[in-house]
């Protein structure tokens, strides 16, 4: 099993990626395109749900 910490670092850098390249994308330094905005889509949804398991092992392991 992960450490959930690690987890969630993981998550925040996912979701800070999903955040980054569409803004990039909007002030015209990448351009979009979509293989590029499925990356951003994907990073973001899935910095979502190994968030969710990370606090979900976290929780758990505080209560033990």
């Amino acid at each position: 099993m992960q450490n959930p910490v690690r987890l969630i670092i993981i998550a925040f850098v996912l979701l800070l990626m999903g955040v980054v390249l569409p803004f990039l994308m909007v002030i015209q330094l990448l351009p979009s395109t979509l293989p590029l905005n499925f990356m951003a889509s994907l990073c973001s949804t899935a910095g979502f749900i190994t968030g969710f398991i990370g606090i979900a092992q976290y929780v758990r392991s505080a209560r033990k």
